[in-house]
């Protein structure tokens, strides 16, 4: 008796799990972002971001540049693009996209977790903060510690 074979599009619906994920999580991210004392006139609530210089968008491969590591890709999809970088001062994720509403889709998804990253424009970093404050002198960009689900 023979086992069964996989299917082939297992593959290819792997593959789609991301950009999927994102499509469906967008409306909820954008319906429940808004500030409802925002709404009422009252005073908008306090960032727990970090301000700095801006810096310019910028590519995964540009990114490793700036930092001195060889970016190891992980998703490349129209959605969104994934690395790892690897190096002696530490590991961390680095992910861009080619546009600011699907960065700030894919923030307000991982703020269920929680988390610090360091962010700028169509690109985020995700590491140890220590790590993530090294990294800004490199790059550039803000801070933003993502609260997570209590």
């Amino acid at each position: 008796m023979t086992a069964p074979r996989a299917h082939p599009a297992r593959a290819t619906m792997a593959a789609l799990a991301v950009p999927l994920l994102l499509a469906l999580l967008a409306p909820l991210a954008i319906g429940c972002s808004a500030d409802p004392a925002a709404e009422k006139g009252a005073r908008p609530r306090k960032a727990t971001v970090t301000p700095v210089a801006s810096a310019a968008p910028a590519s995964i491969e540009k990114i490793a540049s700036m930092t001195g590591c060889a970016a190891e890709m992980r998703t490349d999809a129209e959605e969104l693009r994934e690395a790892v970088c690897v190096t002696s001062e530490g590991n961390w994720i680095v992910t861009t996209f080619p546009t600011e509403k699907l960065k700030r889709t894919w923030l307000d998804t991982a703020s269920v977790y929680g988390g610090t990253y360091l962010v700028g424009p169509r690109w985020a970093i995700g590491a140890e903060p220590g790590l993530l404050k090294k990294l800004r002198t490199k790059v550039g960009g803000e801070v933003e510690e993502l609260r997570g689900m209590s």
